[in-house]
């Protein structure tokens, strides 16, 4: 029967992840401490992997229950900051990082999602990893997972498991794990992030020609094809269900496909 194997946080959006074996999910769907805090460049844009490849050399651990991060930045060394009292120090460090002035701003309702219509945890399954990671000589599963950057990982199933995890548009898949019920919405579209190595930035070669070409060769048959105009897709993106009984995700909770719906929310 599918599990929930792994709960992986990024609780600064586009730095480390931190595994965790328990979770609290927050009214608005998203998982607490995911994407909680963002830095933002003098134009009030993200300071991301998309736009500024530079974050990739930034290594980051987090303790979460005290709220604090060990960030190791090239050149300088290890300096430990706690995320709220040491707010105008953690900026300096990332802005002389940077090279511009950049700003530290923190969402505790719902973080910095990708997508803001569709808040709740991105799914992937073990295999899956396994099997996209297979395509790529010299890349481990844990090289992709950190280039994926999923937040719940399945195991006991087999590879794209997760693309029964959405339907026609405008429709949704209810999927309970453990007593929580969420809303199985899309596949999810990639950027530029996971060609490049997540310790160094260095782009992959020919990486999103060979994931695409992969990706439709081994798109299982059952699979709704309207979703892919393009193939450079992979996880799932949710959103938690009005009817959800419970708020809390823990590594082990069962995983059950309920049924697909027509819905409000797209």
């Amino acid at each position: 029967m599918p599990y929930l194997a792994k709960i992986l946080l990024y609780p600064i959006k586009s730095l480390d992840g931190v595994e965790v074996s328990q979770t609290q999910i927050l009214p608005s769907g998203a998982l607490k401490c995911d994407r909680k805090f963002a830095i933002f460049d003098p134009q009030n844009k993200f300071v991301n992997g998309k736009r500024n490849p530079k974050i990739h050399l930034l290594r980051s651990h987090f303790n979460l229950d005290k709220q604090t991060v060990s960030l190791q930045i090239p050149h300088i060394g290890t300096k430990d900051f706690h995320l709220d009292l040491d707010r105008e120090s953690l900026t300096k460090a990332f802005s002389d990082f940077f090279g511009m002035t950049v700003r530290i701003k923190d969402n505790p309702v719902m973080g910095f999602p990708d997508d803001t219509k569709s808040p709740g945890p991105t799914i992937i399954s073990t295999a899956t990893l396994t099997e996209v990671a297979s395509w790529f000589p010299g890349m481990s599963v844990e090289q992709l997972r950190r280039r994926i950057r999923a937040n719940l990982e399945i195991d006991d199933v087999p590879a794209f498991w997760e693309d029964r995890l959405f339907t026609d548009t405008g429709n949704t898949i209810s999927l309970r794990i453990g007593d929580t019920l969420f809303l199985g919405v899309n596949p999810c579209q990639r950027c530029i992030v996971p060609v490049r190595n997540p310790e160094t930035g260095q782009a992959y070669e020919h990486f999103q020609k060979i994931f695409v070409s992969q990706r439709q060769k081994t798109l299982p048959p059952w699979v709704n094809k309207s979703r892919f105009n393009h193939f450079y897709k992979l996880s799932v993106n949710t959103r938690i269900s009005p009817l959800t009984p419970s708020h809390v995700l823990s590594v082990g909770d069962r995983i059950e496909i309920i049924s697909s719906a027509k819905t409000d929310y797209l």
